[in-house]
């Protein structure tokens, strides 16, 4: 049986949209963010800020 804490923050991949291939993982509260993420973070094969979405 799975804690309670980690069905409440899975944790989630968040792949960048310029096309590198590059990868965060991190955690999310589902609660609070029920639909997919759209961070923008540093993609250092660009070298700039980019969108990064979650991927299932």
């Amino acid at each position: 049986m799975a804690k309670k804490s980690a069905d409440l923050r899975p944790k989630i991949t968040l792949e960048s949209t310029a096309g590198t291939g590059y990868r965060y993982v991190t955690e999310k509260n589902r609660r609070n963010d029920p639909d997919r993420l759209i961070v923008r973070k540093y993609d250092p094969r660009v070298g700039r800020h980019v969108d990064f979405k979650e991927t299932r």
